[in-house]
């Protein structure tokens, strides 16, 4: 694939960054949106060490006026977009009440509306053109909730509801630009160090834990291959998916068993921590958080499903086998 125009959101850590270091071996003009100084700094220059070309973009993605004004300054000195991925987002780790209306309309705007700015920014441009990606980042999370996170669940469902409309209007358009969505695992991203937490003891994502490079992967391939309504990291998506559908009930009641003590180590919560709801900790008095968290001696940096995609007829039988692995899982637990 030729080099393109690219913008990333959440560009300055996690899969943003590896997202943006992953266009930019490819020799991309690669825009960076994120809030903090020092994360923007910092993967700029990775962007430009790959043999790419960075444009750093300061914005906060819940202030539709700043995702238009790096709309525009992109296009000025990088050139048209030709592809979008939508990353950026903040949440709460906390039970549901005890979260405040405030946490929870902050979490919604960046995490939610965020994707939908950015979309209503670049698509115009994109469709006056007849071509373009816009690729989502988003989540099992996007069809399974889980204990704990009710604020990201919700933000993710709301992105699948908006994907899944917006592309119905595309198709109807027969337009040339298209938007997919990457539904991704856990992740090793620094997130559970600076997401705010109310939790007893340090928060973890729920193995298996994967590394923002295979993410990254997944959407370069989204970004070559649109057409499809979605793509999944990990067979533990797939298996998540495939068991929420075929016995939610069941599923709730496991999770509400399980899903407390899994999403914690056993270390207790650093009432200090950092926490970057509504200000970034890499700012200008942070440090760079980089595209990994903690968690990487337990962390998988292959994806089988990534192959299947790149494969055809793969991705079905892998499919199936996910299917009937949840089935078999669900009924050991009856």
């Amino acid at each position: 694939m030729s080099a393109q125009n690219v913008v990333v959101t959440g560009a300055s850590a996690g899969i943003g960054r590896a997202v943006a270091v992953a266009f930019a071996r490819r020799g991309s003009t690669v825009g960076l949106i994120a809030r903090g100084e020092a994360g923007l700094t910092a993967a700029a220059r990775d962007v430009q060490h790959a043999g790419g070309r960075a444009v750093v973009l300061p914005a906060d993605v819940a202030d539709p006026a700043q995702v238009f004004a790096a709309v525009e300054q992109m296009e000025n000195e990088g050139g048209p977009i030709d592809v979008w991925v939508n990353v950026a987002f903040t949440s709460v780790f906390a039970p549901f009440d005890q979260i405040s209306p405030e946490e929870y309309r902050r979490a919604t705007e960046v995490t939610y509306l965020g994707y939908v700015y950015a979309t209503q920014a670049v698509l115009p441009r994109m469709k006056a053109r007849y071509r373009g990606a816009i690729v989502h980042v988003g989540s099992a999370l996007a069809y399974r909730g889980i204990p704990l996170q009710t604020a990201y669940c919700g933000a993710k469902h709301a992105i699948q509801g908006f994907h899944e409309a917006l592309r119905c209007e595309l198709l109807h358009e027969k337009s040339n630009v298209h938007v997919t969505m990457v539904q991704m695992p856990a992740v090793n991203t620094p997130q559970f160090s600076w997401v705010l937490s109310r939790l007893p003891r340090h928060p973890q994502p729920v193995p298996p834990i994967y590394e923002p490079e295979t993410v990254a992967g997944m959407v370069l391939h989204a970004a070559d291959h649109p057409r499809r309504r979605e793509y999944w990291v990990g067979s533990s998506t797939a298996a998540t998916l495939a068991a929420n559908a075929i016995a939610p009930g069941l599923l709730d009641r496991y999770l509400a068993r399980t899903g407390f003590d899994s999403q914690q180590t056993s270390q207790p919560h650093d009432p200090d921590a950092p926490a970057n709801l509504f200000e970034p900790v890499d700012g200008e008095d942070g440090r760079d958080f980089g595209a990994h968290g903690e968690f990487g001696a337990r962390s998988i940096s292959s994806d089988p499903q990534l192959w299947a995609s790149r494969h055809h007829g793969a991705l079905a039988t892998a499919g199936a086998a996910a299917v009937a692995g949840a089935a078999t899982w669900l009924r050991r637990r009856r």
